[in-house]
């Protein structure tokens, strides 16, 4: 996770450090909990917008969430691609998958990832996937599974900003939550990352992600779906284990 974090251009976070927070991820207003609007960002590895204290671990999947919703929201430009092709790993499952988009990364090209990005996601019609929780949990799309997001979203004091076009079921919109939800940049109270996990990212998110991996499409993007698989598995386990010993 550290490794990733200097790929991305921002030091590992520590108990005292302040994180880095992609700029324009949530912005606040007054509201229960503070509003906070959702707009997902593919150029989030620039300079912090605002600073809080943020737990190692949490600061480490805020940003493993961050990154797969930039790259599920648009294609990478160069910029990022070069970025990302500088990533290093370890031994562990997540860390070789960091190490296989590095790889991914330097072999591809701007052309080549949006080709692929428009034939998996947008399509002549539709794409070969559709990124979508009502539609994976209901074969339709804006269906119940979305409304009884938004209806739990809103209890938090976080809506969509007007500019994001896609539902907060998108892959994308709803990794970046995760991402903010973990971090605690959208001052919700604890275990509301648990709560948003387990009713809405666990039931789908994780067959997504191996869809991905297995899409005819899938080049560069088949390395994203192995980190997405792999942080759906490592989340799932570690809120079963806060479970048990609440």
């Amino acid at each position: 996770m550290s490794a990733l974090a200097r790929g991305l251009g921002g030091a590992p976070p520590s108990n005292s450090s302040r994180s880095r927070v992609p700029p324009e991820a949530g912005k606040s207003a007054k509201g229960p909990h503070g509003v906070n609007m959702v707009g997902s960002r593919a150029d989030s590895f620039g300079e912090p917008q605002m600073t809080i204290d943020v737990d190692e671990v949490d600061a480490a999947r805020a940003r493993e969430y961050a990154l797969l919703s930039a790259l599920l929201v648009r294609a990478p430009d160069a910029a990022v691609l070069g970025k990302l092709s500088r990533l290093q790993g370890d031994a562990t499952p997540l860390g070789v998958a960091h190490v296989a988009l590095a790889e991914a990364a330097s072999q591809a090209t701007v052309a080549s990832v949006e080709r692929e990005f428009f034939d998996l996601f947008i399509g002549m019609g539709r794409g070969e996937l559709m990124p979508y929780g009502s539609y994976y949990l209901t074969g339709f799309l804006n269906e119940r599974p979305l409304a009884r997001l938004r209806d739990d979203l809103g209890k938090f004091g976080i809506e969509r900003v007007e500019k994001n076009v896609e539902p907060e079921d998108h892959a994308a919109t709803l990794c970046e939550i995760m991402s903010g939800l973990a971090d605690g940049r959208f001052g919700t109270p604890p275990g509301a990352d648990q709560q948003i996990f387990e009713k809405h990212v666990a039931p789908w998110m994780g067959r997504f992600f191996t869809d991905l991996e297995r899409a005819e499409s899938a080049r560069f993007y088949r390395a994203v779906g192995t980190i997405g698989r792999l942080l759906v598995d490592i989340e799932t386990e570690a809120f079963a284990i806060s479970r048990e010993r609440d």
